[in-house]
């Protein structure tokens, strides 16, 4: 029998006006991200990626979701993890991949200058700030959805 992790507190109720902020800025980043012209197939693979690095369940869950809805293949989605051992991603996504992991993992890799140039070279300043903007993102919600184990019970059917 599958069972759902229990979930530790209802951020959103006991932090309202954090929650409420931080929304706003994930509006914001998204803003940022609309005037860059980044692709939204591209936003979703990044929010998927680092959630998967982070082990953000509810954020995978939720962003392999929206991926499918804005047209995202399953052949990718599934190949996320092992993406550079895949024909399945462009240069610029490649770069975009590599940048949010070396980002998400900064304790251990101090996003080295080689990472960022190999951003820089795919990616105009404005579009790397955009996607500095989604990476910072959902890397906060990852750590609101990990510490507290936020999970939709229900939404997963066995």
């Amino acid at each position: 029998m599958t069972q759902t992790p229990d979930i530790r507190l209802d951020f959103d109720e006991l932090a309202p006006g954090f929650a409420k902020a931080l929304a706003h800025l994930d509006r914001a980043a998204t803003k940022e991200l609309d005037a860059a012209g980044i692709d939204p197939k591209l936003r979703e693979m990044i929010r998927v990626r680092a959630s998967q690095l982070n082990g953000c369940a509810y954020c995978v869950d939720q962003h392999t979701k929206d991926a499918r809805v804005i047209g995202e293949t399953e052949q990718r989605l599934y190949a996320l993890p092992v993406w550079r051992e895949t024909p399945y991603f462009s240069a610029r996504e490649r770069a975009a991949l590599a940048f949010t992991e070396t980002v998400t993992l900064m304790a251990s890799t101090h996003v080295p200058d080689e990472a960022y140039a190999e951003v820089a070279a795919e990616f105009k300043p404005p579009e790397v700030a955009a996607l500095t903007s989604l990476i910072t993102m959902i890397n906060a919600w990852n750590t609101i959805g990990v510490a507290t184990r936020t999970w939709e019970p229900g939404s997963y059917q066995p």
